[in-house]
């Protein structure tokens, strides 16, 4: 009976710790759900019609998908450098938007960038001049 109520602690304390982790292991994103919340917010937004509606939510997955694949490959490749993660982001935010400008039209291409667009356009093009500059005195540094 000593030696039980000995380990019964150890054994809680495992148990705790073990639950612990497993609540702290985030679930993986659900692409296709966000995909289609998005594509959702953006009718109602934009009051895109059903063809629209179904090209915005086509690219939305694709796109999404595609970027979460490249993410998982840097993951795997214990790749460490946070800024290699926002250049893949900003790859694919960049692609999704290229496509949004074919799918609607001037006015909801207008709204749209109101609604925040043009504010994560800009910084990605801010990073983006940044990037190069960094890339052109390295360049002249080795040469």
């Amino acid at each position: 009976m000593n030696k039980v109520l000995k380990i019964l602690p150890l054994a809680l304390i495992a148990a705790s710790v073990s639950f612990r982790a497993a609540a702290q292991e985030p679930e993986p994103p659900d692409i296709e759900a966000i995909a289609e919340q998005e594509a959702d917010r953006l009718q109602s937004l934009l009051e895109l019609d059903g063809g629209q509606v179904f090209y915005v939510d086509s690219t939305l997955k694709h796109d999404y998908r595609a970027m979460d694949d490249e993410m998982k490959a840097l993951r795997e490749s214990k790749v460490s450098n946070t800024s290699i993660y926002i250049a893949v982001q900003d790859k694919w935010m960049e692609a999704i938007d290229q496509s949004f400008r074919k799918i609607f039209t001037p006015d909801q291409w207008d709204e749209y960038l109101k609604g925040g667009a043009a504010k994560q356009q800009k910084a990605r093009d801010k990073r983006r001049a940044k990037a190069e500059a960094a890339e052109a005195r390295l360049r002249k540094a080795l040469e």
